[in-house]
């Protein structure tokens, strides 16, 4: 092996890391064989299973896609049944996921691929398929077929900077996989591409965490200069994102039995064609006029850059607004018993669930 040197620059210690790959490889291999979770998609694996499971992973935790899978996996246990599926029952199945897209993306996937002759097996060819980027594709073709492809992503981005002590500020997460990649290539290993890259995953997941880093029991301890720095988590540097604040003011309206909720356009960039409590705008009116009525609830959430506050006003309208708005398409009478059987957006389910149990008895 090679000695790693922090005080070297990060070029210098990524020739090194390059140098020791074998050795890097073998510690890496040796750890994940013995240590890795049992994972459902990581038993009896198949391409599907793969493909399922690293569309659910994006941008969410491991402990909260775990029923997820399952649950997907009975209704649609293969690309042929998730293809013939309603767009409506896949947005049920993955209601709470967040980041909707994913779940199109999957369905869109599937009619593709049912489409072929044959499943393609090379990263190219993956990544010309609906809803596949770089990571998805190297991660499906390396576990499922050996591909010569290395999956980076956040995890990794944060394993191979502290491994060679790269304290480069990236703009954003994409500049850094870039960055990052040819380095991911040149330490692969290519007798078993798939197995490296869960492992990188597995590692970046478990021991190269963000925070306080498990340092003593990292099996590439001894090929890190960013722990020979004595401050891992300096690596990676990512520039400060720019939160932006959003206010909306929200009605609940409930008659007869029935709650109004508002259903996004089919184009709608986000929650297209689902359900959410209608802001003032939906309705038609004025906010003055909804925040003039009882406050029920303040809640918030995030979507990418925005952090959004949220208040929720009873409203009841007279007859002639009711009227108005039976002839707006979005806006729908929805009866409580069907709320189960219609597509909420994850944080609305919870909040409506909460208010009914306080001001439907």
């Amino acid at each position: 092996m090679v000695p790693i040197n922090s005080v070297l620059s990060p070029a210098a210690n990524a020739k090194r890391l390059i140098a020791s790959r074998d050795a890097f490889q073998r510690a890496l291999l040796d750890w994940y064989r013995v240590h890795h979770r049992k994972l459902p998609w990581r038993e009896s694996p198949s391409v599907y299973k793969t493909v399922v499971s690293e569309l659910m992973l994006q941008q969410t935790q491991v402990k909260t896609v775990l029923p997820y899978f399952a649950r997907w996996l009975q209704a649609f246990p293969d690309f042929a049944a998730l293809a013939a599926a309603p767009e409506e029952r896949v947005l049920k199945l993955w209601e709470g996921l967040g980041y909707y897209s994913r779940a199109r993306n999957l369905h869109k996937l599937a009619k593709a691929i049912v489409a072929l002759p044959a499943l393609p097996r090379t990263s190219d060819e993956w990544r010309e398929l609906p809803g596949v980027g770089p990571y998805t594709a190297a991660a499906v073709t390396s576990i499922s077929f050996g591909a010569h492809a290395a999956v980076v992503d956040g995890n990794v981005v944060r394993i191979l900077a502290r491994l060679t002590a790269d304290a480069t500020e990236f703009k954003d997460n994409t500049t850094a996989v870039k960055t990052v990649t040819p380095l991911a290539d040149a330490v692969l290993n290519r007798d078993h591409p798939g197995d490296h890259n869960q492992a990188m995953m597995e590692l970046g997941a478990t021991i190269c965490v963000r925070h306080n880093p498990l340092c003593t029991v990292c099996p590439v301890f001894d090929f890190c200069a960013g722990q020979k720095s004595g401050a891992p988590e300096n690596f990676p540097r990512l520039a400060q994102k720019k939160i932006e604040q959003l206010a909306v003011t929200r009605a609940w309206v409930l008659h007869d039995g029935r709650l109004l909720l508002h259903r996004a356009a089919e184009g709608a960039k986000r929650f297209a064609n689902m359900h959410e409590l209608p802001s003032a705008a939906d309705l038609g009116l004025d906010e003055n006029t909804l925040l003039a009525g009882p406050l029920l609830a303040r809640k918030k959430r995030g979507i990418t850059r925005y952090q959004i506050s949220e208040s929720i006003h009873a409203f009841t309208p007279d007859a002639t607004i009711r009227r108005r708005w039976d002839k707006t398409s979005a806006l729908h009478w929805i009866p409580l018993a069907d709320l189960d059987t219609i597509t909420l957006s994850g944080p609305h389910r919870r909040w409506i669930t909460e208010l009914l149990a306080k001001y439907a008895r």
